[in-house]
């Protein structure tokens, strides 16, 4: 009986995996409309307007810079 099972179940699978892959909607490829994508926007100034210092911009990025960063960024009680 498990063998019969196990077929069975292969078989289902099979059956089901190979009727999803077709769409009868789409005929051919000729159906589709392209258009090109719109332009991405520019990122949002963060900053203010201000332009990093000397030493800002060329610190290092590491697991202990970005930790004291985030301890200058937390409120303090």
């Amino acid at each position: 009986m498990k063998k019969t099972f196990l077929f069975g179940l292969l078989a289902g699978s099979l059956l089901l995996s190979a009727t999803s892959c077709s769409n009868p909607d789409i005929k051919s490829d000729e159906d589709i409309a392209t258009e090109p994508l719109p332009p991405i926007p520019a990122a949002p100034d963060t900053t203010g307007g201000k332009t990093p210092s000397a030493n800002e911009a060329t610190r290092e990025i590491n697991a202990v810079n970005a930790t004291e960063d985030i301890k200058k960024m937390q409120p303090t009680m």
